[in-house]
């Protein structure tokens, strides 16, 4: 099955363990390497590979959380999901989202404790796992830390689109689903009063940490982040860059809080290493996987 479905990293990430398809009560990594609909600079695709070479030469430990991945408890590469590349995006996309389903099975996220850290690719990739936590989760919280709002029904012509993607998701929600935004800082007016009529917008870093911090503390949250979050004096190396963006420290902030809660997913999208030639872009894409991972840790989890 998993020959069909997914192809080995070209390196593990750094500490984690091979394994061919998502394993039960622990954190899964897995690259989603799709940037059929980026619209502005690609290069997303071989983002994940590119997270996972740098992981060699940084740092294991975090000073941010007091954590060190040598000593957390054991996660998994599960490799990249297959992406074709046959001009048509629609189709490819389509096509990996099915292989992502058979992958999935018919488990149950929540009763099998699985827990996936996706590296895209461009952020339509978020869908999948979005939606399919949406279903394990009735009152699963989505995070969505971006520079554009990505409310769109449709952009240039496709319907999963990185430009619709929350909009997408949102075709998911139930009652006791919520969305709560930060970052951004570009849309048109229709995603703006849509924003401000559902009150999804948070409107100050301090407001989204005290969301999270109110939150309790087994209620499952799902984080998306697109890279472009960050401020491309910091982060160049995306797809559609957006000037006034936040700054690692603000990040930092966000991740302490999520520390202490019941982060059941995350993904990180849009990085584009050819689009800075320096690797500084990577670097600081690693070091936000980095704490990502750590901050799924709990105490009590199995040590290495």
């Amino acid at each position: 099955m998993t020959e069909t479905l997914l192809h080995p990293p070209k390196c593990l990430y750094r500490t984690a363990r091979p394994a061919s398809k998502p394993q039960p009560h622990s954190l899964n990594m897995i690259g989603f390497g799709f940037d059929g609909t980026a619209c502005f600079r690609k290069g997303t695709a071989i983002a994940p590979d590119a997270i996972r070479l740098v992981a060699s030469d940084i740092e294991s430990y975090s000073p941010y959380l007091d954590l060190d991945l040598e000593e957390t408890a054991p996660f998994y590469d599960l490799g990249n999901l297959i992406v074709q590349q046959s001009g048509d995006a629609h189709k490819d996309y389509l096509a990996a989202h099915e292989r992502f389903l058979e992958l999935a099975g018919d488990l149950d996220f929540a009763e099998a404790g699985i827990k996936f850290l996706t590296l895209g690719g461009e952020h339509s990739i978020s869908y999948s796992f979005v939606a399919r936590y949406l279903q394990s989760f009735p009152d699963l919280v989505l995070l969505h830390l971006d520079a554009h709002a990505d409310l769109r029904d449709e952009y240039q012509g496709y319907h999963y689109s990185h430009a619709s993607i929350i909009r997408r998701c949102l075709d998911h929600f139930g009652p006791g689903h919520q969305l709560l935004q930060f970052g951004i800082r570009s849309g048109t007016k229709d995603e703006y009063v849509w924003m401000r009529e559902n009150h999804t917008l948070a409107p100050s870093l301090d407001a989204f940490v005290a969301f999270i911090e109110g939150l309790p503390a087994s209620r499952p949250i799902y984080l998306t982040l697109d890279l472009d979050y960050f401020d491309p004096a910091f982060l160049p190396g995306t797809g559609t860059p957006e000037p006034g963006g936040q700054d690692f420290f603000s990040f930092v902030r966000i991740i302490q809080a999520l520390r202490h809660k019941n982060m059941v997913a995350a993904d990180v999208v849009e990085l584009s290493p050819p689009v800075d030639a320096s690797g500084n872009s990577d670097v600081f894409a690693t070091k936000v996987v980095r704490e990502l991972i750590l901050a799924f840790h709990r105490e009590g989890d199995n040590e290495r």
